[in-house]
């Protein structure tokens, strides 16, 4: 667990001796300066004792200290806090192996709109998996087999419920192909840098072998950037909700592009109050929709056609943790 190696000492002896298959489910660790040490796991959460037991009694907690907030800073940083602005000027920073932290602190204005946090004390570590076939029960709805295409489909659900992981493993299976339909050309535009987990530019996870990745680009731009330089077939894009995602949707979708989007909503209704998503729903511009339910190790998709009616839905049990 290479994930464990960003934490000072201090905390990172707390985590590894945690029970085994508790570790091994995680997803998310929270550090507060000064407040208890926090894990989540399967839509529960718990506090790490000193003697690296999970407790629902925050009394019993490990509270990191201003060292090891400070130390845990310096080592995502690579000791160079003063090159990382546009990360925070965002609010995280995303390290090798697609894993996004989260951040919190005080805020430094110049007029008006934030340049970037100071006085940081507070981590969220979301930590990224890859779990192959966690798109087999979607992808026999996702190609058009008369036309031999990739329906245009928006996947929907509330935060970490593991959008991206699915997002991740459509791509690697189109961009593989199989015995049953031909690989495509896939590109995706990776803003956060958590899809494929690129580093130096090059892909940590499996996202196919006939994938490209722009990473750490704007998604609006990105799209432009990659439907004029790389010909895609298959448009892969993560967390859309502005102008200007829409209408690069648009435009992609007008030159013939497949496009695989995903957006937080809680469900089809709460997705209709979108301002720009709500457009690409009455234009009827998705021929698929994909919405997820996360019950601990229970996974639902529900698959709906462009009028969302429903197509079928699709239980799963222990299919991995989420991300995103």
């Amino acid at each position: 667990m290479k994930w464990l190696e960003l934490f000072p000492e201090s905390l990172k002896t707390l985590l590894m001796h945690l029970p085994r298959p508790l570790l091994e489910s995680l997803e998310e660790v929270r550090i507060r300066e000064g407040r208890p040490l926090e894990i989540n796991t399967n839509g529960e959460h718990y506090f790490v004792t000193r003697l690296s037991k999970p407790t629902k009694i925050q009394s019993e907690a490990y509270c990191p200290s201003r060292e090891d907030t400070h130390r845990f800073l310096e080592v995502i940083s690579n000791h160079s806090l003063y090159t990382m602005e546009e990360e925070l000027r965002k609010g995280f920073i995303t390290i090798p192996g697609g894993h996004r932290i989260g951040l919190a602190g005080r805020t430094v204005l110049k007029n008006g709109r934030v340049e970037h946090l100071r006085d940081i004390s507070g981590f969220n570590v979301r930590i990224a998996k890859e779990i192959n076939g966690a798109a087999d029960q979607i992808i026999p709805h996702l190609v058009d087999y008369r036309t031999s295409r990739i329906k245009h489909t928006l996947i929907v659900s509330s935060p970490q419920q593991g959008k991206t992981t699915l997002l991740r493993d459509i791509a690697r299976q189109i961009s593989h192909g199989s015995e049953k339909r031909r690989s495509f050309k896939v590109s995706i535009v990776d803003e956060r840098s958590e899809i494929a987990g690129s580093y130096k530019g090059v892909p940590t996870f499996d996202v196919g072998p006939r994938t490209d990745v722009m990473d750490a680009c704007p998604k609006a731009e990105g799209m432009m950037m990659l439907l004029r330089s790389m010909s895609p077939e298959v448009l892969i894009v993560d967390e859309i909700g502005r102008e200007e995602d829409a209408e690069a949707i648009k435009e992609a979708l007008n030159a013939g592009i497949s496009v695989i989007a995903s957006a937080h909503a809680r469900d089809m209704a709460d997705l209709s109050k979108r301002p720009f998503i709500k457009d690409l729903i009455q234009e009827e511009l998705f021929q698929m929709y994909v919405m997820i339910d996360r019950f601990g190790k229970k996974v639902t998709y529900r698959l709906a056609d462009s009028k969302n009616r429903t197509l079928q839905q699709q239980g799963i049990t222990n299919a991995g943790g989420a991300h995103a």
